[in-house]
């Protein structure tokens, strides 16, 4: 008889039986093998909350063959993620196998390598209950919230919508931003620039208006600026304070999985859901040429920096074999973890430095190789040296008024040589200044006003969201993809390049929620219940007496705005169209079914009146003369047809333009990215603009 060990994933039991042998079996449950049904709440709510499982519908034959294995097997090992998902895994499986859960058969892999199995298969324990209920509890929570108020929100706008105890916070905190950009009231003000010549030398350097000997000055209009301009006409320009320093720039922490989401986005244009799915397959392992199967990254759900000092060492030695001894910094940088922190596992790491990116390209895809280079220059950066830059600092006074010049150079690279951290706003450029020193005369090359306004907060990036969310204490690592993930799908948020955009349905959904269910769009308030949820985690509070405390309110609360909003229904203006009714002569407005958007007549149920949804680009075909719209595959996946299909075959994934190529007069197409262009697709032309 041999040991049965079970994980989630095919991938992940490929790998882990390379390196256990023949003694074990390792299979894959594809994830859950029971929860909640979908078709009602499936929990009794006056019953301590008991929450009733089933096996998930399609599942019913993986669970009888493992059945049979594992009576089959001498021990059966539960070795699902190393998280509360994962521990809730092993508990139901354990439940649908017939296992003791007091039986030492739980394993944890933070790594799948060889050195992680063994250590994993040499600490078995019980399934941690804590953990568990912690999983239940959540699941319970947003299964009751969610299966209450989707019903009562889609009554009172339209059909099909769904309301969440996270998701709806997301949503308020975009729709907020946009309430603040939209109150936004611009100021004008001025900025006076020169650049200037020292004595001496031919190299101008960039200096900006600071104020007088009063003090820093505010220009609030063109009037201000233009007689500070004619006070300066003709005016001696000396410099009359230089400082030079040394400043030094540290390395950023190895990656968790909010950072990690934050600067895919940022620099690789992935949404957090993608990296997601990348990072998982990182982990469970990717078949290496000359290696075999291997996981590339420890486990990626984490919000804890520790790192082993194993890994620390394995990166001192290759930055001092490839970089040389002075990019080792003085002494290993070990980082310290929020005290909100999980510290469960480590921070996302290689599991192997001596992989790079560049000697394994070719046994991976694209996106893997671009994730997993950012994962490994990330973490070989952060146990890099410091970076060092030279600034100078100087005051040029004339007539009375100071200008002030600053620059820097980068004496010593460190760790920029490999790595630096994408961020949501622009950075300060390097600029080197010439030779300054005091009491220099400067000649002004040219002084120039500049008018300015003062500007509204950026709208929300998926990275910024992200942020945010991490911040404020909403959700846990394993929750941000899929909270965006659902808010988009939903279209309460929509994509304009990387900016998230609140929609006149997300809008309407925020404000009933803020007016009726206060409490669940608040920050705060969500975030304490991620805290309490921790509470039951760590034993310290029963998972029951979570759900009871917060269903008492929560019911009320539904009851009154049930009651107060009787008869009520909110309308949307984005739902009207200019499609006239042939039977009524109304305008047709768009509405949601079973099976998506439909258009049908305000007037039903006296005029059935319904068409088929169609959303136009505004751009005739280039096959024909029909209109191109916007389709989707059946993953939903946006592409591009003609109207007259199946007359006319052109799909397009870029969207068309009324632009032609002025080299072959063929259409342009869009490219969105960082930057739209627009591009020729003639093989033989390739032109962008």
């Amino acid at each position: 008889m041999s040991n049965l060990v079970i994980v989630e994933s095919p991938a992940k039991a490929k790998t882990i039986k390379k390196y256990l042998g023949e003694n074990y079996e390792v299979v894959a449950s594809m994830g859950h093998v029971r929860d909640l049904p979908s078709a009602r709440l499936s929990v009794d709510l006056n019953n301590s909350f008991t929450p009733k499982y089933e096996i998930i519908k399609g599942k019913e034959k993986l669970v009888e063959e493992l059945q049979t294995k594992a009576k089959k097997s001498e021990k059966v090992f539960l070795a699902t993620d190393p998280d509360r998902e994962g521990e809730a895994i092993s508990w139901h499986l354990a439940y649908l196998l017939s296992l003791d859960i007091d039986e030492v058969d739980r394993v944890e892999f933070n790594e799948i390598t060889k050195t992680g199995i063994k250590n994993g298969m040499a600490s078995p324990r019980t399934i941690n209950i804590d953990l568990v209920n912690a999983q239940q509890a959540r699941r319970i929570l947003d299964r009751i919230v969610g299966y209450k108020l989707s019903p009562f929100v889609s009554q009172k706008i339209h059909r099909g919508l769904s309301a969440g105890r996270v998701q709806s916070v997301a949503v308020r905190i975009v729709v907020d931003r946009e309430v603040e950009i939209r109150a936004f009231k611009p100021e004008e003000y001025w900025s006076i620039d020169a650049k200037f010549i020292p004595k001496g030398s031919r190299k101008a350097f960039a200096a900006s208006l600071y104020g007088d000997e009063n003090g820093k000055l505010k220009i609030e209009t063109e009037e201000e600026a233009n007689e500070i301009l004619k006070k300066l006409e003709n005016a001696e320009f000396i410099i009359t304070k230089v400082k030079n320093g040394t400043r030094k720039k540290s390395p950023a922490p190895p990656f968790i999985t909010s950072t990690l989401q934050q600067d895919a986005s940022r620099k690789l244009g992935f949404a957090s859901k993608k990296t997601m799915k990348i990072a998982q397959e990182l982990y469970e392992g990717v078949d290496v040429e000359g290696i075999g199967a291997i996981g590339l990254i420890t486990y990626m759900r984490t919000d804890s920096l520790r790192i082993s000092m194993d890994a620390v060492n394995d990166a001192a030695t290759y930055i001092k074999t490839t970089f040389g001894d002075k990019y080792l910094p003085s002494k290993p940088r070990l980082f310290k973890s929020k005290s909100n922190a999980q510290d469960g596992h480590e921070a996302i790491r290689p599991t192997t430095i001596s992989l790079s990116p560049e000697n394994i390209k070719s046994s991976l895809s694209n996106d893997q190789y671009k994730l997993y280079k950012l994962i490994w220059e990330r973490f070989l950066a952060c146990q890099m040296a410091d970076c060092i830059q030279k600034t100078t600092q100087a005051d040029i006074t004339g007539n009375g008024y100071i200008f002030k010049a600053s620059g820097y150079k980068v004496d010593f690279d460190g760790f920029t040589k490999l790595y630096v951290e994408g961020k949501d706003e622009a950075e300060e450029k390097s600029t080197q200044l010439p030779v300054l020193e005091k009491d220099l005369l400067c000649k002004a090359k040219e002084i120039l006003p500049n008018q300015h306004f003062t500007q509204p907060p950026a709208r929300y990036t998926e990275a910024s969201l992200i942020k945010a969310l991490e911040e404020y204490g909403i959700g846990r690592p394993s929750t941000y993809a899929a909270t965006i993930s659902t808010i988009t799908s939903r279209q309460y948020v929509k994509r304009e390049g990387k900016t998230l955009i609140p929609t006149e349905l997300g809008e309407a959904l925020a404000n009933l929620m803020k007016e009726r269910f206060p409490k669940i769009v608040n920050v705060k308030f969500t975030a304490q219940m991620e805290q309490e949820l921790d509470t039951v985690e760590s034993g310290e509070i029963q998972w029951v007496e979570l759900l009871d405390d917060f269903y008492t309110d929560f019911e009320k609360t539904l009851k009154k705005a049930k009651a107060d909003m009787q008869g009520v229904k909110i309308h949307l203006k984005e739902d009207e169209t200019d499609i006239i009714c042939e039977k009524c002569g109304r305008k047709m407005v768009v509405k949601v079914g079973r099976y998506g958007k439909f258009i049908a007549c305000p007037g039903y149920p006296e005029c059935k009146n319904v068409k088929k949804y169609i959303q136009e680009v505004g751009v005739k075909c280039p096959k024909c003369s029909g209109d191109v719209i916007i389709k989707h595959t059946k993953k939903g996946k946006e592409f591009f047809g003609c109207s007259n299909y199946p007359d006319c075959d052109f799909v397009s994934w870029y969207e068309p333009t009324d632009e032609r190529c002025p080299n072959c007069s063929q259409v342009l197409y869009k490219k969105k990215g960082k930057k739209q262009t627009l591009f020729c697709q003639n093989p033989d032309c390739g032109y962008k603009k």
